[in-house]
């Protein structure tokens, strides 16, 4: 089971960025890689999930909860999950 005591209540004034998002009406797939996904196929999607990302207006926002909550996969705020993790190993959180 994941550890969820990391990540933030769930009142409504702290997600209310979601709502501004640029990938609100987006597919999730366009976000999170599919099972055994390498290579330059990875990297296309990847690609296409940062371009919504670098044209939203709460990109900022987004970020950091990524980086707070140390959200294991997909895309957030711009960021893979290699590129994330390489943040919060130079210790940053937010």
């Amino acid at each position: 089971m994941a550890a969820t005591a990391r990540l933030p209540k769930p009142v409504g004034e702290s997600w209310h960025w979601q709502l501004q998002a640029a990938c609100r009406d987006v597919s999730t797939s366009r976000f999170f890689h599919p099972e055994n996904e390498r290579g330059s196929a990875r990297d296309n999607r990847e690609a296409r999930a940062k371009s919504i990302c670098f044209r939203c207006p709460v990109i900022r926002e987004c970020r950091a909860h990524a980086l707070r909550a140390r959200e294991p996969y997909g895309i957030w705020g711009g960021l893979g999950e290699r590129e994330r993790w390489e943040l919060i190993a130079r210790g940053h959180t937010a």
